[in-house]
């Protein structure tokens, strides 16, 4: 095996564990025990009312750095994706911010998370969302066809960042955008600096510098990029949001 698919598979059994901890535990007399993170990550990122409006099973599994629904600005009868969608709890909140007009779309690699997802959509009674297998370096999704990608924590997890950020361009409408939680690093941290603040499934080892980030969207086509820290993760280490734009006529 190859380095890096010795690093997606590795994501996937983390993922995957993290899945059946969440429907094993679901059967508990007070609810399923949220999988463990470390702090600046999980549930606690998001609103109490949105917590309280969703299926106990998809709040526990949230496993990302940020709350992308909140910043993404999500309108009646957009269609939107959700990279690396876990347990569905971006996916979800965004059914209910883009209504029984929109779409919302959940693409992950795991047929756990995948298989607690749709268990969490049918509690939700969320008929406006979908959930799809695949990567984020490959969306199942045809050109033009997504008004906003979202993604919570998950882009830093990719061995092939300039494939998901082709991808995401790809995939949107022009004038479309991305809102993004990301782990992203100080400038000045090497590659072996990072690793030694924590390893790649945690979301650390594999995350881009300011710059990298910056860059790459931009090789991609986007513009209008911002990227603003929200909170540390570690040292020199930011959980982040990523605001860009694809532009409506090519540049």
């Amino acid at each position: 095996m190859t380095e890096s698919t010795e690093l997606r598979e590795t994501v996937r059994l983390r993922y995957a564990a993290a899945a059946r901890q969440v429907a094993e535990s679901g059967s508990a007399c007070c609810g399923p025990q949220a999988v463990e993170v470390d702090e600046g990550f999980g549930s606690t990122l998001y609103a109490a009312d949105d917590r309280d409006r969703l299926p106990a099973e998809a709040v526990a599994a949230s496993l990302g750095c940020g709350n992308p629904v909140a910043v993404a600005d999500l309108r009646e009868g957009e269609r939107v994706l959700d990279l690396g969608s876990g347990g569905g709890i971006d996916v979800l909140l965004s059914a209910r911010r883009v209504g029984p007009s929109g779409r919302a779309y959940g693409l992950d690699m795991t047929e756990e998370m995948l298989a607690l997802a749709l268990a969490n959509r049918a509690k939700a009674g969320a008929t406006n969302a979908e959930f799809l297998k695949g990567t984020i370096e490959a969306i199942p999704l045809p050109a033009h066809t997504i008004d906003v990608v979202i993604s919570n924590c998950v882009v830093n997890l990719s061995t092939d960042k300039p494939a998901v950020f082709a991808e995401t361009f790809r995939v949107l409408v022009p004038g479309g955008r991305i809102g993004i939680s990301d782990v992203v690093a100080d400038d000045h941290l090497t590659g072996a600096q990072r690793a030694e603040r924590g390893d790649h499934v945690g979301c650390i080892a594999g995350a881009l510098s300011f710059t990298e980030y910056r860059r790459g969207l931009e090789a991609a086509g986007f513009t209008d990029i911002e990227i603003t820290p929200t909170h540390a993760v570690a040292d020199g280490m930011h959980s982040a949001i990523v605001r860009a734009t694809k532009p409506t006529s090519p540049q």
